[in-house]
């Protein structure tokens, strides 16, 4: 059976810069991997090749055991949701116009049954009394909240996640995070970049550890963090102890 998502000698370079040099990992359903690795390590290319929002060099990525580069890119990114650094919200769309747009014009799911999705959906993530708020009435968390209900809203078989709570102040981080912990708790596929160690220590079923655009190390979070096996997985994990 093919694993859901295979990363197969994956190469990308930006001019003269390597930013992967030959990643092949995999994960199966339900699993949680979170990517941890100092800036310019190239966790976000990695995300974004994945959805086609970046095209690899070389190499191969697989979903469910198809190339996604035979895929159609609208089709692929119906499978393969992503929640954004930024947000991403269109500020003059409700939270629910932002959720519906894509069921409309991507999906082309009728307004009525669109509006139904994004209000169970919005729901999910705890905002139902922010339905017919604007992005600038909403904080960050809140914001965030309303992409991951964006992403869920489109059925993703995988769901991406660049450094959600990144753009967010401290006492905002925890209600993202919990939301994500509901998620995993309810087996949704996530591949998640993130800074966020506690998170993958509790959540995650792997953590991978890349760095200079190669995995450094990898493996169940109670092993690498506890008993890391490199000197430079070591180095790095002492260094956000600090």
């Amino acid at each position: 059976m093919a694993r859901l998502l295979a990363f197969d000698d994956v190469h990308q370079a930006f001019g003269d810069e390597d930013v992967l040099r030959g990643i092949s990992v995999g994960m199966d359903r339900t699993d949680v991997e979170v990517v941890i690795g100092p800036s310019g390590s190239g966790k976000s290319t990695l995300l974004r090749c994945v959805n086609r929002l970046t095209e690899f060099d070389a190499g191969d990525i697989r979903l469910d055991g198809e190339s996604v580069t035979a895929m159609d890119v609208d089709a692929l990114r119906r499978r393969v949701g992503m929640v954004f650094q930024g947000f991403n919200l269109f500020a003059h769309r409700t939270a629910r116009g932002n959720v519906t747009l894509g069921l409309t014009e991507v999906r082309d799911i009728p307004r009525g049954e669109a509006r139904r999705i994004a209000d169970e959906n919005l729901a999910r993530v705890g905002l139902s009394a922010q339905a017919d708020s604007y992005p600038a009435e909403l904080s960050g968390g809140q914001k965030q909240r309303v992409g991951i209900a964006r992403a869920l809203a489109m059925e993703p078989e995988l769901l991406l996640f660049d450094e959600p709570t990144s753009a967010l102040d401290p006492e905002l981080i925890g209600e993202v995070l919990e939301v994500m912990r509901g998620l995993a708790e309810e087996g949704m596929t996530m591949l998640v970049v993130s800074h966020e160690m506690g998170f993958a220590r509790s959540v995650a079923d792997t953590v991978t550890f890349l760095d200079d655009g190669v995995v450094a190390e990898r493996g169940p979070p109670e092993q690498l963090f506890e008993h890391p096996e490199r000197d430079r997985t070591r180095e790095f994990l002492g260094e956000l102890d600090t």
